[in-house]
């Protein structure tokens, strides 16, 4: 999620958790993210979203934030454990990054690792990690200029990208960088605002009486989280970038 107030995503962890091993069939853990200010705070579990403890203490504690991260897991690489569980967090530039990727990506840990070592055996935290070392080498400090930021992180994914299927979410506190190598969809809520209904579970929302008029969310979800609003299918090769609930860049490769 990225808006452009502190907002919670109650409504949407109560749709996603269920896919953690009761409506779908990635139950090998998951994890969330928040970002509040420069201040980073996550929490994690190796068991299905849908059984977790954590997941309903969440679900229930109204954590407000400008950018979340959520990942359920599905194992490919790595054993089901605390350590492998995304979203994966580090230190950028004086700013904590965090990653949270679906895929496999084979002979990624073939590239050589400069300055970030992954804590996990995941395929997916290596390529964070090569990544981060990879913007680190290239930038001793954190770049002026946005676009030569952006342009260098969509040339990594790309990269990436080909050793194969990489659908992922990677913020830096400010931006929220989504690459789309399969599937990915998005929706943008503001004004005039309508009610929604959760596809995975008995529960709607009229957002008309719990936002504001100026309030502007975008959701990005492997599959669309609601049944009765517009999601937008990103396309394949498609690198976007959303800042304060609006899609700031796009392009397609």
């Amino acid at each position: 999620m990225s808006a452009n107030v502190p907002t919670d995503i109650c409504f949407s962890f109560s749709g996603l958790i269920k896919r953690g091993g009761e409506t779908g069939s990635h139950k090998d853990g998951w994890g969330i993210a928040f970002y509040e200010g420069k201040g980073y705070r996550s929490f994690h579990d190796p068991v299905a979203s849908a059984n977790s403890e954590v997941a309903k203490f969440i679900q229930q504690y109204s954590i407000k934030s400008t950018q979340v991260i959520c990942h359920i897991r599905k194992a490919n690489r790595g054993r089901v454990c605390l350590e492998n569980t995304h979203p994966f967090s580090r230190e950028l530039w004086g700013q904590i990054w965090s990653f949270a990727h679906n895929g496999q990506l084979k002979g990624i840990k073939k590239k050589k690792l400069n300055g970030y070592t992954p804590v996990g055996t995941t395929d997916s935290e290596h390529a964070f990690c090569w990544i981060l070392g990879q913007l680190r080498q290239a930038f001793p400090t954190k770049p002026k200029s946005k676009i030569k930021l952006r342009n260098s992180v969509e040339r990594l994914c790309r990269e990436v990208a080909g050793h194969g299927v990489f659908n992922v979410l990677m913020s830096d506190a400010e931006n929220l960088y989504v690459y789309c190598n399969t599937k990915l969809s998005w929706l943008t809520r503001q004004a005039p605002f309508v009610e929604a209904q959760l596809v995975d579970a008995d529960l709607c929302v009229d957002f008309k009486k719990e936002t504001a008029q100026e309030d502007v969310v975008t959701v990005i979800a492997t599959e669309p989280l609601t049944s009765n609003e517009q999601w937008a299918k990103m396309a394949v090769g498609e690198f976007s970038v959303f800042r304060l609930g609006e899609k700031e860049f796009t392009s397609v490769n």
